[in-house]
């Protein structure tokens, strides 16, 4: 079988000796080998088949077979740069264009998000003259020099936070500074934002951009209040600065109700500058990157052309086409509101029953589940969710978590997810929670420590 050449023991030897440790797998203590993929579906070398609830990489599953025939069709005429003249690369921007606002007109085609960002960056700069950069804290945005600069969750673990980086709280209303019950929580979030300009001004620093994912993953599937961006963007552009969404995670109609989540904000709202990635090619390295007239002139004027040798080539364009047209033919966006709101309604109920869930947040195919150790405090339980996503795996169900503390289950499938697998799911989340709940009624450390977590080699053992 492709992909088995080795048993898994060797693999994993080869992989100790080859690569470098901080290239980490999920599960060290017990990893997966992957031999095969299919739809939502992932297969060891052994054919056990796991659910994949976490690859939003793979949109519209993995190896969907139009997506696998578009490559290989083109690989065998033609793939070379972008330098030529080829109907595939304006194709696939006319696609592009057609889901975006107008003034969102001219595209750049790259390899990675990471690339994407990157450029964005250079556009922002260009245009307004100005060096600093707006995040928001928690944000990642790529794992180049320059985005690990405007990368909270990367850089606070290195070097730190560079003099023009500018740190703004995240719109979290669960357990941020304005929550649930404040009355107007996008004026205030935006707000904040409004002081991290005025006080990087008064030190004489002038801002270039503002950063955000449309729909923060990392700091923990985050869903900013509605009318947040376009207050934002006050802010921003009264600094002379420009918009950059991030939709690397959430783009494609993952959100169901929109084919951007950035819309999800109201129709008032357009970006200045949209970067794009994983999803866009299905697996395929492809990323782009779509500004306005008035930005891409500017950057035109340094005189230094953009050229990238691989983005924009024929194969990356035949294949994100086709993946616009699997997006289309299989109607996935109304796919992802429709098993999206299922699952949503399946985790709520589930949230009434275990006082572990805190919070269940998203929309679409993006859900988060945050666990917490204290309902009041919502002290975050990450010991119990890395515990509940190993149990999971056991089942044959990949999971993940994210946010500061590590602590909220984020669900990012590939579109093609299907209400029998959002039942399956929960069904066992909601078997594991009942016995680590059980055992942890009849230990003794349930009173005497946090979260009884000395119990967890019982709850472990018990089936579901």
């Amino acid at each position: 079988m492709a992909g088995a050449r080795h048993n898994k023991a060797d693999t994993l030897a080869l992989r100790r000796q080859l690569l470098s440790s901080s290239c980490r797998l999920f599960y060290p203590e017990a990893p997966v080998k992957v031999v095969r993929g299919r739809g939502q579906y992932l297969y060891d070398e052994q054919g056990a088949e796991y659910l994949d609830c976490v690859n939003n990489v793979a949109h519209v599953g993995h190896c969907h077979p139009l997506v696998v025939q578009a490559a290989h069709e083109q690989n065998q005429e033609l793939n070379t740069n972008s330098r030529y003249l080829h109907d595939n690369i304006v194709d696939y921007a006319q696609r592009l264009s057609e889901t975006l606002p107008e003034q969102l007109c001219v595209f750049y085609f790259l390899n990675s998000g990471s690339e994407a960002n990157d450029l964005a960056l250079r556009l922002a700069r260009q245009y307004t003259g100005h060096q600093d950069v707006v995040v928001l804290d928690h944000a990642y945005h790529g794992h180049l020099s320059s985005l690990i600069d405007i990368s909270p969750y990367k850089f606070r673990d290195l070097d730190g936070q560079k003099e023009w980086v500018h740190v703004a709280p995240l719109p979290d209303t669960y357990r941020g500074r304005y929550r649930e019950d404040h009355p107007t929580p996008a004026v205030a979030y935006a707000n904040e934002v409004g002081r991290v300009v005025s006080s990087a001004q008064e030190k004489g620093r002038k801002i270039a951009a503002f950063f955000a994912e449309s729909l923060p993953s990392v700091g923990g599937q985050i869903i900013p209040p509605a009318g947040y961006f376009s207050l934002v963007a006050q802010h921003i552009r009264g600094a002379g600065a420009v918009f950059v969404a991030d939709e690397i995670q959430v783009g494609f109609g993952r959100v169901g109700k929109h084919f951007w989540a950035f819309q999800l904000q109201g129709e008032d709202f357009v970006p200045d500058i949209v970067t794009m990635g994983k999803s866009i090619g299905n697996g395929h390295p492809v990323a782009c990157v779509a500004t306005t007239r008035a930005v891409s002139q500017a950057f035109e004027t340094t005189g230094v052309e953009y050229f990238n040798t691989f983005g924009g080539s024929p194969v990356s364009c035949a294949v994100g086409l086709a993946v616009l047209d699997v997006l289309e033919k299989e109607q996935l966006q109304a796919h992802a509101s429709c098993v999206g709101s299922f699952l949503m309604e399946l985790l709520q109920q589930q949230k009434e029953k275990h006082p572990i869930i805190g919070d269940v947040r998203g929309v679409g195919l993006f859900i988060g589940v945050d666990l917490v150790k204290d309902q009041a405090k919502r002290t975050p339980a990450t010991e119990e969710a890395d515990y509940l996503v190993s149990r999971l795996k056991e089942n044959y169900i990949l999971l993940s978590t994210d946010g500061p503390g590590r602590n909220v289950l984020k669900f990012k499938p590939p579109m093609c997810f299907s209400k029998a697998n959002a039942e399956h799911v929960v069904a066992k989340l909601d078997a594991i929670l009942t016995g680590m709940e059980e055992t942890l009624r009849s230990c003794e450390t349930l009173r005497s420590g946090p979260t009884g977590l000395g119990c967890r080699a019982a709850a472990g053992s018990r089936p579901s």
